[in-house]
């Protein structure tokens, strides 16, 4: 799907196609809308070192590292590339990064400064391709290009099949439990695009809860 920064009105029509499409959708829609998909673009380098920060991390233990470097780099609000070139590894190690997440903030960072990797050229992309790109980079695996390409981008049709938890939403509300393939998958996903975002974050909504009533 070629690139779509969604808006509210955008996520409305989802919300309608997706109702009309699905039952089980329809219900999970009529609890939990609206969907909160939509709002400003974050900084998009920051949002990257976030995730590569956080990886395998609490989200108290990621915050307090994370807290950590914006000090040590003097950034008031938003980690900037020129912050993380001018920081030397050991220094970042010091604020509790591991050696392989020091390492892969930098390569970004020295990316982002030659002009290898640009977020402006990213935002032009169609979805696969800006996966694939950002799936290249040290530290960055295809689930987290997916999850950039939400909730940064605000790109409508994205469905993580890597995602455990939503792999295994699908299987309770549609087949009771039991394991689907990822063919089997792919046909019900496929129903809810090209709103197939707006369909995960209603998953989200209820993988921590009782789902047995939206069957």
């Amino acid at each position: 799907m070629p690139l779509i920064a969604a808006t509210a009105a955008d996520v409305l029509a989802a919300e309608k196609f997706l109702s009309r499409r699905d039952p089980v959708m329809k219900k999970l829609i009529a609890s939990y809308k609206p969907c909160t998909l939509v709002g400003p673009q974050r900084d998009p380098f920051h949002v990257l070192c976030t995730s590569i920060v956080s990886q395998q991390l609490s989200v108290k233990a990621a915050d307090t590292i994370q807290n950590r470097v914006m000090k040590l780099v003097g950034a008031k609000k938003l980690l900037k590339h020129a912050h993380i070139n001018d920081a030397a590894h050991d220094d970042l190690r010091a604020c509790g990064l591991s050696h392989a997440k020091a390492r892969w903030l930098r390569a970004l960072a020295e990316q982002v400064r030659d002009g290898t990797f640009s977020f402006t050229k990213l935002k032009r992309m169609d979805d696969e391709a800006a996966i694939e790109a950002l799936d290249a980079l040290p530290g960055i695996g295809r689930w987290t290009a997916e999850m950039y390409l939400i909730f940064a981008l605000h790109r409508l049709d994205i469905f993580a099949m890597g995602d455990v938890g939503l792999r295994n939403c699908v299987n309770k509300l549609y087949n009771d439990g039991e394991p689907l393939n990822v063919e089997e998958t792919l046909a019900i996903t496929d129903r809810w695009a090209p709103y197939r975002s707006v369909a995960s974050w209603y998953l989200w909504r209820v993988i921590d809860g009782d789902i047995q009533n939206f069957k």
